[in-house]
């Protein structure tokens, strides 16, 4: 059965490694991201974390798609000329 959230059974094979770490569970799931072919990926996480995340409150693999459900930070300027030299 093909699931249209997780088309490659990534997120739902993380959740049965024993001993995952945060730091694999966001590798996991920037692979997933990149493989989703939606480029709306909000409802897919919304889902996954409807069907995994509350049975497994704890797991790493929920903490990163409750991560990615919160707003991006907001972009500031980095670099360039007046990064370097202030503003007049």
């Amino acid at each position: 059965m093909k699931d249209a959230s997780d088309p490659k059974a990534l997120i739902f094979e993380s959740y049965r490694i024993e001993g995952i770490s945060y730091g694999e569970c966001r590798s996991i799931f920037m692979d997933w991201a990149l493989s989703l072919p939606d480029p709306d990926p909000a409802p897919h996480i919304a889902a996954l974390l409807d069907r995994y995340g509350g049975d497994s409150p704890d797991h790493p693999m929920t903490a990163v798609l409750r991560e990615a459900q919160e707003a991006p930070p907001k972009a500031a300027r980095r670099g360039g000329r007046s990064g370097r030299v202030g503003r007049d």
